[in-house]
């Protein structure tokens, strides 16, 4: 018996191997077809988070013992002993820098790497409790979205960039809500003020102008902190009323993913 002759089926027509343009078209619908089952998978949430994940993007080409690197691990153990989590793409440079502040304390806090497959900069920095390895920069980044709480950016290359202006365009179209995205020190408010002029000089103006008061630009690694603690504590009171037993009734978790 074949397909057409099952009552409710639907026959679809048989593609040869030998027409290519056929052959195109089922893969494209069958990887179209893979997005829309994880799209679904990552719009699951848990009802109450334990715990609170902040990602910090920056130079992998910063070493060790610069004033850009141990900022960085002043602000990770700073949050670490707050109780967040750390998520880098635990890679050298920065990404190391945060990886090890948060693997100071241990018990307070878990330290994450999130890595994409690359001709160079393959190793796992050693400061990485738990490693996640992608082969596309377009999964990579959405873990990095499911994942975190808030989100910090530390001077860096284009990868960084990249990193940065799409945590801003998600939040943008609200498909992150309530997320902090951070940027600390002197290359960013220029990337900023750039925007500005560009986008809203124009008629019609290219972006909204609330668009890009988005990104929170601060001069140092205190101020980062500043602003992830009254998050966290924001956050904290969220998850305390979520546990309680009326919380069928409490508002829902305000972080939403893309």
């Amino acid at each position: 018996m074949n397909r057409s002759d099952v009552p409710g089926s639907t026959a679809r027509e048989l593609v040869r191997l030998g027409d290519e343009k056929k052959v195109m078209e089922v893969l494209s619908e069958s990887v179209l077809s893979l997005w829309d089952a994880v799209n679904n998978l990552t719009r699951l949430r848990p009802t109450v988070r334990d715990r609170y994940r902040v990602s910090i993007f920056g130079s992998a080409r910063i070493k060790p013992g610069t004033f850009g690197y141990e900022e960085t691990k002043r602000v990770a153990k700073s949050l670490a002993e707050m109780g967040c989590d750390i998520i880098t793409g635990g890679g050298p440079g920065l990404m190391q820098a945060a990886n090890e502040g948060a693997a100071s304390i241990p018990e307070r806090s878990r330290s994450y790497g999130i890595r994409v497959d690359l001709p160079f900069e393959q190793n796992v920095n050693a400061f990485v409790s738990q490693a996640y390895e992608h082969r596309t920069f377009f999964t990579r980044l959405h873990q990095f979205v499911i994942a975190s709480d808030a989100f910090i950016v530390a001077p860096g290359g284009i990868g960084t960039v990249l990193e940065m202006t799409m945590i801003w365009q998600l939040l943008q179209v609200r498909h992150l809500q309530n997320v902090p995205l951070i940027l600390v020190g002197k290359m960013w408010p220029g990337l900023i003020e750039w925007a500005k002029t560009a986008m809203l000089s124009t008629d019609p103006p290219l972006a909204n102008p609330e668009d890009l008061t988005i990104p929170l630009c601060v001069a140092d690694a205190d101020e980062a902190i500043t602003l992830i603690r009254q998050h966290h504590a924001t956050w904290l009171e969220m998850q305390q009323r979520l546990h309680k037993p009326d919380s069928a009734t409490a508002p829902r978790e305000t972080r939403s993913g893309g």
